[in-house]
């Protein structure tokens, strides 16, 4: 025992679980986070399908246009208000 009436080992016990509190509540945080995150990434990724899901559609919409849209037309031909 030291003077103080405690020992070294007594002091570092309270230090020691202290910063094992503070470790687990970041790590606690950052579990949320990266949950949290996830659910983004996933909402993104749902939302890009969508979108490239409209885009494949509109291809073939134009594809479809331009198809039968030339077929009566010259290719040159001015505009009738001209």
């Amino acid at each position: 025992m030291t003077a103080t009436g405690s020992s070294p080992n007594s002091l570092k016990i309270p230090m020691i679980e202290e910063r094992l509190v503070n470790i687990e509540t970041k790590i606690a945080f950052q579990e949320d986070l990266i949950e949290e995150l996830n659910k983004v990434v996933y909402q993104q990724q749902q939302k890009l399908s969508q979108l490239e899901k409209i885009c494949k559609s509109l291809v073939r919409h134009i594809q479809s246009l331009d198809e039968t849209g030339h077929e009566n037309k010259p290719v040159n031909e001015m505009p009738p208000h001209y």
